[in-house]
């Protein structure tokens, strides 16, 4: 299965890097790219299940119909970009915006009281280095964030029906909006895929002065093939874009009609986010942040090699996580649009219960038995080139960031902590024997 799934991945990063770098695509490469992700998704159950896997895929399938059928070229002839896929996309950009902000209305009555950003920047799943600054900005920047948001969410996105410039500003609030979300934290790629769709609310006299001008260059071949196309298509031409126009007349009518529940689900006082309601994932709901935690909680994973792990003596060391919180000194990392899904898993887990999340205890039986590949996902393991330890619990911390300039930060320490209590008491193999093979986890836990 490791293979099958590494070579589903390298295919696919083959394929996109293909595109990226000649600048050509065809139906033919992106319906695969589409397909590959989708079977990812398909079997990645609680590793990829975040709303961002579905916008990707509805965002591939709409890229699809951008491009010629065997054509690679990046200036291909005889195929105008169809308005049926514009206005997909910009549907699908009002979609998005407006399930967000929809979805923070009714859900978290901080969002109504404008203090939801007193709150997010420390708790959001993985800081980064500015989130911390921006914790301690004043009480009213916090409201003129939350005011802002609402504005860009509830508001801005019906620019779009509004004509030609009221859509270019729509755009370019969306654009400005994901670039502020990119700067303030590591909310993986979302940010940076919702500026795509956004990108569809520009035409080509806006986008132009980002182009080489000159003879021979790109502007100057795009006004030529205008000009031979306007002294008239050829008859196969002629019939090739019948062929296109009815395919994309049929991919209106599918979007139109699998957008029905979704519209439904909007206007709905029970409104759910990232959810798909047809198993393609062609058209989805979408939305983030409905509810704000006031603190941030975090599961500390520790092992001992002591054989009695109640022993006042026993010495209890951390793992290391590659991006969420644990070492107080270590700085908030900054990875986006990278991924680290376990840390982002932790962040769910930890104000939830290990009941709620059987995988934490898989994963402890992984540690147990210092399995190679669990410990890759970490960033540092205390019993590297020793034997495993015997033990392993889950603490429960409550986490704050220090104050800029405060004791704590003068220290080094970027956090502050608080133990809670334990997340979940100390296992051993023994402990977990029962546990593995009642689930009929795989074997190469080894948890003997």
């Amino acid at each position: 299965m490791d293979a099958n799934l590494d070579a589903l991945a390298l295919l696919g990063l083959g394929i996109s890097s293909f595109i990226l770098v000649s600048g050509c695509a065809n139906m033919v490469l992106m319906a695969a790219l589409w397909v590959l992700y989708m079977s990812l998704v398909n079997v990645g159950q609680i590793c990829i299940s975040s709303g961002w896997e579905s916008q990707l895929l509805e965002t591939g399938f709409l890229g699809i119909f951008l491009c010629p059928l065997w054509t690679l070229s990046a200036l291909p002839r005889g195929t105008p970009t169809s308005r049926v896929v514009v206005w997909g996309f910009r549907w699908l950009i009002f979609r998005i915006m407006l399930g967000a902000g929809l979805i923070k209305i009714r859900g978290d009555r901080c969002w109504r009281d404008l203090t939801c950003m007193d709150f997010h920047y420390e708790t959001q799943p993985v800081p980064n280095p500015v989130a911390y600054f921006l914790h301690r900005s004043p009480w009213w920047f916090h409201r003129f964030e939350t005011l802002s948001n609402h504005f860009l969410e509830l508001v801005v996105p019906f620019f779009i029906f509004l004509g030609r410039r009221m859509c270019i500003v729509h755009g370019a609030l969306q654009v400005l909006f994901q670039v502020v979300l990119i700067i303030s934290g590591n909310l993986s790629f979302l940010n940076w895929l919702t500026i795509v769709p956004s990108l569809a609310c520009f035409d080509d006299a806006t986008l132009g002065g980002l182009f080489p001008s000159g003879p021979g260059r790109l502007k100057d071949q795009v006004l030529k093939i205008q000009e031979e196309e306007a002294r008239g298509p050829g008859a196969l031409r002629t019939r090739g874009r019948v062929a296109r126009g009815m395919v994309n007349l049929a991919l209106g009518v599918l979007v139109a009609w699998l957008s029905i529940p979704v519209v439904l689900n909007l206007l709905s006082p029970r409104q759910v986010m990232n959810s798909s309601f047809n198993p393609l994932r062609i058209v989805n709901t979408y939305g983030a942040f409905g509810s704000i935690t006031r603190e941030r909680t975090e599961v500390i994973l520790q092992g001992t090699a002591s054989a009695n792990a109640s022993a006042p003596d026993a010495t209890w060391e951390d793992y290391e996580f590659k991006c969420k919180p644990g070492d107080l000194r270590r700085r908030p990392c900054l990875i986006s649009p990278y991924h680290h899904r376990l840390d982002w898993l932790m962040w769910f887990a930890a104000f939830q219960t290990y009941e709620h999340n059987e995988w934490v205890i898989h994963l402890a039986g992984k540690l147990l038995a210092n399995d190679a590949q669990a410990l890759s996902l970490l960033a540092r393991n205390p019993f590297e080139g020793r034997d495993p330890p015997r033990w392993v619990r889950g603490e429960h911390y409550r986490y704050k960031f220090s104050r800029p300039g405060g004791r704590h930060a003068a220290e080094g320490k970027w956090w502050i902590r608080r133990r809670l209590g334990p997340y979940f008491p100390p296992l051993s193999r023994q402990d977990l024997r029962g546990y593995f093979t009642s689930r009929e986890w795989p074997p190469g836990t080894r948890v003997e």
